[in-house]
């Protein structure tokens, strides 16, 4: 079965100032780079989806083992973001879909996703302690759907009309942990 990991990293990063995917962790690795490198680990296929002019970016995921792809409509939000990175990997069996602000998301987390995936599963989300986080991964069914984003809301509306969810019961804070400001990055160092 083939799953590809797809890492959204076309947000334009307003509420941090810009630039947050590289901005650099306590070990100096970026934000971007970590979440990548975490994804990478637990999928042999990750595309990383970034924006328009953002080639420092472009290069740090690719050297992290993604393989990158612009988003040119990504101005229009996650969902269009989303859409372009489902319609890059192609005759995938699933995706895994994962936030580049997430650096925090251990491997391990990943790959319980992609082996819910793997056993057939359409729709999973983890949970930590009761909480819905990231990533979530999706079945080929549900490749119609989210090829048809392109707002800033994302697949809430996918999950919300899905008929099941296989939701995973993690012990990984990292699922609910991002990086919108650099108070997030200050309270959450590693």
């Amino acid at each position: 079965m083939r799953i590809a990991g797809i890492l959204l990293a076309a947000g334009a990063g307003t509420r941090f100032g810009g630039g947050k995917l590289s901005a650099p962790l306590s070990d100096g690795t970026t934000v971007g780079r970590r979440a990548c490198a975490n994804l990478a680990a637990a999928l042999p296929e990750v595309i990383a989806v970034v924006r328009p002019g953002d080639e420092d970016l472009a290069r740090e995921l690719a050297a992290a083992g993604a393989r990158v792809t612009v988003c040119p409509g990504a101005h229009a939000g996650m969902g269009a973001s989303l859409a372009h990175g489902v319609h890059a990997a192609g005759d995938a069996d699933a995706v895994l879909i994962a936030l580049a602000d997430m650096p925090w998301i251990r491997p391990d987390t990943f790959g319980a996703v992609a082996a819910a995936l793997a056993r057939g599963e359409q729709v999973v989300v983890p949970r930590h302690q009761g909480k819905r986080g990231h990533p979530v991964g999706f079945g080929r069914a549900h490749f119609p759907a989210l090829r048809l984003l392109g707002d800033d809301q994302g697949a809430r509306d996918v999950i919300a009309r899905a008929s099941g969810i296989c939701w995973i019961d993690v012990d990984d804070p990292g699922v609910l942990r991002d990086v919108d400001t650099p108070a997030d990055l200050e309270a959450h160092r590693l």
